[in-house]
């Protein structure tokens, strides 16, 4: 980051430091090296982490908003690329600025278990640095994606030390418990048509709708599908040319259409 440009602007023109560090924050974007031109609107997605009520550092003091300058940082990801594997340390708590994210973990024979999929503004990877373990699952990039990374040195002496962000991590934590939980009932009790019916609600309810109102904003694999569903590729292939067979969905590759949300709802339910 051009360090001394900034301190240049900020003497000759006397700004603050809240310009400061919208300045800093600038120059960082300029630095994200860009695959094949593309361009990421990264400067709205960090200004979300900071300012958006739905993000959790908005909880900070503006001079831990300030302090947050020092110890962030975005990195780039192509469509499928690995952010960490499973048994790597973390390395600073990531928060998705853009793109898709999916975590899963490695069973029996290599096949794979997405246990959630993160949208922008959600945590990956915080329970192992909150916990000082090793990652137990792994993430890879759905789409190009930026990823904000905050030091382990900030989280644990700055953030932690404000109570009303760290009841949101508890509460964060809390809530992934309790999905997980409900999940592994879903996964191992309901039958092929409810978990799969299940697992397109959620993707609905995770990234929603193109602008048409049925789309789901999310292109998944039919594998990807089947690891989200615990079944194999082939059973989700058939299953969803069933649904599509009923009305309930229209598949024009990976693009799926929602056409009965009432009735995939009582599938689900009826599991």
């Amino acid at each position: 980051m051009p360090e001394n440009l900034v301190a240049l602007i900020w003497n000759e023109y006397k700004i603050t430091d809240s310009e400061y560090f919208n300045i800093t924050i600038f120059f960082s974007f300029d630095a994200i090296k860009h695959a094949g031109g593309y361009m990421l609107n990264s400067e709205l997605g960090v200004k979300d982490i900071i300012d958006s009520q739905k993000s959790i550092f908005y909880l900070l003091t503006q001079e831990e908003k300030e302090e947050l300058q020092h110890h962030i940082s975005l990195s780039h990801y192509k469509k499928n690329e690995f952010v960490f594997k499973e048994g790597d340390k973390p390395t600073g708590f990531m928060i998705l600025v853009n793109g898709k994210v999916k975590i899963f973990k490695e069973g029996v024979g290599g096949r794979e278990q997405i246990i959630r999929m993160a949208k922008p503004l959600g945590l990956i990877g915080y329970r192992a640095l909150l916990g000082e373990e090793s990652h137990i699952a792994s993430a890879v990039t759905l789409e190009e994606s930026t990823i904000c990374s905050i030091s382990a040195e900030f989280i644990f002496g700055y953030a932690l030390k404000n109570p009303e962000f760290s009841l949101r991590i508890i509460r964060k934590l809390c809530k992934e418990l309790g999905f997980s939980n409900a999940r592994t009932v879903t996964l191992t009790q309901k039958h092929i048509r409810g978990r799969l019916a299940e697992s397109l609600i959620l993707l609905a309810d995770k990234y929603g709708y193109e602008n048409d109102g049925f789309t789901l904003r999310a292109y998944l694999s039919r594998e990807d599908i089947a690891n989200l569903s615990n079944m194999t590729t082939s059973n989700a292939i058939r299953t969803l040319s069933t649904f599509a067979s009923e009305k309930v969905i229209a598949i024009d590759g990976r693009k799926i259409k929602i056409l009965d949300a009432h009735r995939l709802e009582r599938i689900s339910k009826l599991g």
